[in-house]
């Protein structure tokens, strides 16, 4: 920025006393022209001086050119560097408030968009305000009345140009909001396109489309007017000026108080100082466009952030330096613990007044798997979202191996953690890729290792390109089962010392169930496991089965133990089983 700085300084000077010399060289030849002396040499001399200022302020021009995108690209990348790392410490509920298409509209457009801007206002308004002031020096230096005349139109512009900006901010603010919606919409019209079709609903989709677009196109046409408005009255006054110049000037002139060189030199620095001014008015469009950009990014950095948390006393090794017994089917060192996890009457709520679970506390041991069943929404998935921090307690704790995990760094925490979510999430990249996101450098042994104990290598090797096979889209060119494979293969490789599986079969046939269950079997040996399932045929062997409703667990025990009691539990395996045997035995009659 001191470099652009400079730059500017060294162009408006050059620009500024060129005209000054420029009309010495006039009155050299009018002076010649009308029987005095006419010196060859100096006007020679005067004309080089010119042409080498000229040249020299394209010089300085390209640097500061040069110079000022330097400095704006190394800022837009600095600002979504602090955007991407914001995101990582925004909290959950966070993301659970917003749409995401409208936090990546602000990520991307509006950085852009305050990137752009910023290139074109250090390039054009440092110059236009130092031009402004030397053009002024100048101009009272050959005439202060003329200066006076010009500088009437100041005070005009200067109203006009803070009335306008008024105006024009709340509808550019407008704008970029209605970017942000429009993106969501298009997010979810994106992710939703099957169930679109399947429902028949492209043309209503078309239409709140069409609805969102013409709200942006109008919002922009608004601001792109307001804030147009001030150019073209610039100019109107630049003229009038001028007008007024030229006049009084001549009247100078005739008078002799003015010499030829002298009017038209100051003419010409009228020029420069009304320049800059049109300039500065039209560059209010893309200034009040920068600062509603400005306050979307920030309103996002600024957000609430997840509070801060103790460093760990020692860091654990990486899984590098992981000794053999880390390799998949054995136990991780990666956080050397044992695995007994605690719930001490925890309460926790998404919205205050509404607890999701309320005065949970159960105990599950070192090595044994539990299992969370329940009515959707009975509070399951929540369970294991407060076990590993995504969410904060209202109160009580929850410790592993005794320790709060309040108090321990949340990377800390969740290096323990192998997880498998309903949802398969697969990136952008080869199958081997996505299953070595769960250690990365494993060996190729290793990870072959964990697909076949998953039962992943039997699928790859029909693909034509194996293990390369590259995947996008979150991996749709394969189904839902074989995207959960995958990622148990992730969890099985990444060997941690509990495992979180939240309805990891939820999504495969009978068949691949039964796989993934005895993987589980075999990867489950040696490590806290936690199961969530609707599909109860999935906890049978499990060593505590918790039966949770409304937030509360309302049974615990053994599947033969919660059977023999008739209870919840009962009810919802009898229901599960009867509809299945029902499916498979006896055909509806048609209605």
């Amino acid at each position: 920025m001191l470099g652009v700085l400079a730059a500017t300084c060294a162009f408006v000077a050059l620009n500024v006393a060129a005209p000054k010399v420029l009309g010495d060289a006039t009155d050299v030849v009018v002076g010649g022209f009308f029987g005095g002396p006419f010196d060859e040499r100096k006007l020679a001399t005067l004309l080089l001086a010119v042409s080498l200022m000229y040249l020299g302020a394209s010089l300085f021009s390209w640097i500061q050119g040069a110079l000022a995108a330097t400095a704006v690209q190394r800022l837009g990348y600095a600002l979504r560097a602090s955007v991407e790392e914001k995101l990582h410490v925004l909290p959950s509920r966070h993301f659970d408030e917003q749409h995401r298409g409208e936090v990546l509209s602000r990520a991307t457009n509006d950085v852009d968009n305050i990137s752009q801007a910023l290139n074109q206002l250090l390039n054009q308004l440092i110059l236009s305000v130092l031009m402004l002031l030397g053009a002024l020096a100048m101009m009272l230096w050959l005439s202060p009345l003329l200066a006076l005349i010009a500088l009437v139109s100041v005070p005009v512009s200067t109203l006009i140009t803070v009335l306008v900006a008024r105006k024009s901010q709340a509808h550019f603010t407008a704008q970029w909001s209605s970017t942000g919606a429009l993106h969501a919409q298009l997010e979810e019209f994106f992710t939703g396109h099957e169930v679109i079709k399947a429902f028949g609903r492209e043309d209503a989709s078309a239409a709140r489309f069409r609805d969102s677009n013409d709200k942006l196109a109008r919002s922009t046409a608004h601001a792109q007017y307001a804030s147009g408005v001030v150019q073209p009255i610039m100019v109107f006054f630049s003229n009038l000026n001028y007008i007024a110049v030229a006049v009084v000037g001549a009247l100078q002139v005739t008078a002799g108080a003015m010499t030829i060189g002298g009017i038209q030199a100051f003419i010409q620095f009228s020029r420069l100082f009304s320049q800059p001014i049109g300039q500065i008015g039209g560059m209010l469009t893309l200034l009040q466009s920068c600062l509603a950009s400005a306050e979307r990014v920030f309103s996002l950095l600024d957000a609430p952030e997840i509070p801060p948390e103790n460093e760990p006393e020692t860091s654990p090794p990486s899984p590098q330096e992981s000794p053999p017994e880390s390799q998949p089917g054995n136990r991780s060192t990666a956080a050397a613990r044992e695995g007994r996890v605690a719930f001490e009457h925890v309460t926790f709520s998404y919205s205050p007044g509404s607890p999701a679970v309320e005065d949970l506390s159960f105990t599950v041991e070192s090595g044994q798997t539990v299992a969370i069943v329940g009515h959707t929404g009975a509070g399951k998935t929540t369970v294991v979202n407060l076990l590993m921090r995504f969410y904060e307690l209202d109160s009580g704790r929850i410790t592993v191996d005794g320790a709060d995990i309040a108090q321990m760094p949340r990377d800390q925490l969740r290096s323990g953690f192998g997880t498998v979510l309903q949802d398969a999430w697969l990136f952008t990249g080869s199958i081997r890729d996505n299953i070595e996101y769960g250690r990365p450098g494993a060996s190729d042994a290793d990870i072959l290792a964990a697909a076949r104990a998953s039962h992943v290598d039997q699928f790859v090797r029909s693909l034509p390109a194996g293990y390369a096979t590259m995947l996008g889209n979150d991996g749709d060119t394969l189904s839902r089962g074989q995207r959960q494979l995958i990622s148990i293969a992730r969890a099985q490789l990444a060997g941690r010392s509990v495992l979180v599986l939240d309805e990891a079969t939820s999504s495969v046939d009978s068949r691949t169930e039964v796989q993934i269950r005895r993987a589980m079997r075999r990867l489950r040996q040696g490590r806290t496991s936690f199961i969530i399932a609707h599909r109860l045929s999935t906890v049978r062997d499990a060593d505590l089965i918790l039966v949770m409703n409304h937030g509360r667990i309302v049974e615990h025990g053994t599947h033969q133990l919660l059977m023999a009691k008739g209870g919840l539990y009962a009810k919802l395996y009898e229901a599960q089983f009867a509809g299945r045997e029902q499916l498979q035995g006896v055909r509806e009659p048609e209605q």
